[in-house]
């Protein structure tokens, strides 16, 4: 049976006029979309398992600036926020022992932190933007997550929490970017922290976190400092531009320190370093082939220029058209460090943004958001998903979206040499998205074209979430799922990587049921083991 879905829409016939009174209604495991427009209202919810989402292109708002409380305290069940903007005078957002997941989300808050984690055994935030995040006696992930401009620390992580941070950037913090303390044991990996009042990344109070290709710069306070007492390991990370000493160590402080690799004149990884990082990626031949060809060019290109020959002009800006979940976000990552390192983009940093990004709520206001965010991504790639829900055939507040399509045809002409922009969606509705401006298309230098993951890559990638989590897998499961991932593999709404990411989660949730029936602490091979009854049951 499927899960009941209510909306929220007011003045309009059937719907729920605010979303108190969906979720008032809604049942556990339903779903309550969300409709354009600023909803004034906060919420406890107690043991619900829910899920909010925006209707797809909408701007959602769900604003308590007005209070000095929590828009949404969440505790006990399990909650997933989608696409959704909170707005707080305190928190945005705080959940305690709840199975949480937030994609794609904006939480902002006046004081304190915007997103507050605590005693929750699993939980996910991914794409979001975020003033502040706290994570206590927590295991999760958050990944391709924002935290900037924020009073105090951006990111905390204490009390024996563990999550796996990847991706992320916290910028424009008034003390430490990244505190970590009371035993916390954090991964940290290919993370970038800059502009902080004190420390980058501070360590205390016996934590042990290991932060891998991590780059921290523009600091006033030290880069990295483990306190007495701490441990862990600091690996290939770059510090560049913070107070003496970049890395501090307390004299009983004991982390493993491994040196990043440099090339000659430069403290980012290598050319060859990061094609290598490309051609790991699984699958993708066509787009590996596609990036390499235009690596090869710019770089001809700067041969010629030095040698004072005459050179072309080239336009950076690239259309990644496919299904979601094909590696496009981590594609388009890395040609922004190509074109740093090929000397093409100042930074090279990365900025993700959707529809609601780009669009606002009234004449005049959407040019502004576009410019904004177009100035934010100066000197590295602005990436925008979904771009096609920018164009009037699209529908949802057509004339807002062409506004911002407008205004970035004349941005990306005026600042050509300065942004690399990619727009990424299905190659169908992709067509439609390039016709809302006559030069449009010519903006973009080329199409590369993302295919569907084969059930063997399939195979492939869950084999390395597994590996990565620790995890050993039984061989008779591999047939398991190969099958698995050759039946979904057609199916019209296949969400490739991201099936098998959730396929994944699953599996260890089918682990966990099978081993707290044994009525005895397992050992570390069981907690290891991923058998084909776990995968039979999570498929």
């Amino acid at each position: 049976m499927s899960r009941r879905t209510l909306l929220v829409a007011p003045g309009q016939h059937g719907a729920y006029d605010t979303v108190g009174e969906a979720l008032r209604d809604a049942p556990d495991g339903g779903v309550v979309t969300i409709a354009d427009g600023s909803y004034a209202e906060t919420f406890e919810l107690t043991d619900r398992r829910l899920t909010l989402r925006a209707v797809d292109g909408a701007t959602v708002v769900l604003d308590g600036s007005g209070g000095d409380w929590p828009v949404l305290v969440a505790s006990g069940g399990a909650l997933t926020l989608q696409g959704i903007e909170v707005r707080a005078a305190s928190n945005a957002l705080r959940a305690d022992n709840v199975e949480l997941t937030v994609e794609r989300c904006v939480l902002g808050a006046d004081l304190g932190p915007a997103l507050a984690v605590r005693n929750c055994a699993r939980f996910t935030v991914a794409r979001t933007t975020a003033a502040g995040i706290v994570v206590e006696s927590s295991s999760g992930r958050i990944h391709d997550t924002t935290v900037e401009n924020v009073a105090g620390d951006g990111i905390v992580v204490a009390m024996g929490a563990d999550p796996e941070l990847r991706n992320c950037v916290v910028a424009g913090c008034g003390q430490r970017g990244i505190y970590v303390y009371q035993y916390a044991r954090p991964v940290i990996e290919a993370c970038e922290v800059s502009r902080t009042s004190a420390e980058g990344i501070a360590v205390a109070h016996q934590s042990r976190p290991v932060l891998r290709r991590v780059k921290v710069h523009d600091t006033q306070g030290v880069g990295i400092a483990f306190g007495p007492g701490c441990t862990g390991a600091v690996e290939e990370c770059q510090l560049d531009n913070t107070a003496e000493p970049a890395l501090s160590l307390a004299p009983d402080a004991t982390p493993t320190v491994v040196e990043a690799k440099k090339r000659a004149g430069s403290g980012d990884a290598g050319l060859d370093d990061l094609l290598a990082d490309l051609d790991a990626m699984v699958g993708l031949p066509a787009v590996k082939a596609e990036v390499r060809a235009l690596v090869d060019e710019i770089q001809v290109n700067e041969w010629r220029r030095g040698a004072g020959l005459s050179v072309g002009t080239v336009s950076h800006h690239l259309i990644f058209a496919g299904a979601p979940g094909t590696g496009k976000t981590t594609v388009a990552r890395t040609y922004g460090k190509l074109l740093k390192s090929l000397g093409v983009l100042s930074r090279g940093q990365f900025r993700e943004v959707s529809r609601r990004d780009l669009v606002g709520q009234y004449i005049g206001h959407t040019a502004e958001k576009t410019a904004s965010v177009f100035d934010e991504a100066r000197g590295g790639v602005l990436f925008i998903d979904e771009a096609y829900t920018l164009s009037r055939q699209a529908g949802s507040g057509g004339d807002f979206g062409q506004e911002a399509i407008d205004m970035l045809v004349k941005l990306m002409e005026d600042h050509r040499d300065e942004v690399a922009v990619i727009v990424a969606g299905y190659t169908s509705e992709m067509a439609d998205f390039l016709a809302a401006n006559p030069g449009l298309a010519s903006r973009f230098s080329k199409t590369i074209e993302f295919e569907n993951y084969t059930p063997d890559d399939l195979l492939e990638i869950i084999a390395r979430m597994m590996s990565g989590g620790d995890y050993l897998v039984d061989a008779d499961a591999s047939p398991i799922l190969l099958e698995f991932f050759a039946r979904i593999s057609t199916d019209p709404n296949f969400g490739n990587a991201r099936d098998a990411r959730r396929l994944f989660e699953g599996v260890r949730k089918a682990q966990s049921q099978r081993l707290r029936t044994l009525g005895r602490m397992p050992d570390v091979t069981e907690l290891r083991t991923l058998t084909a009854q776990d995968v039979l049951a999570a498929t």
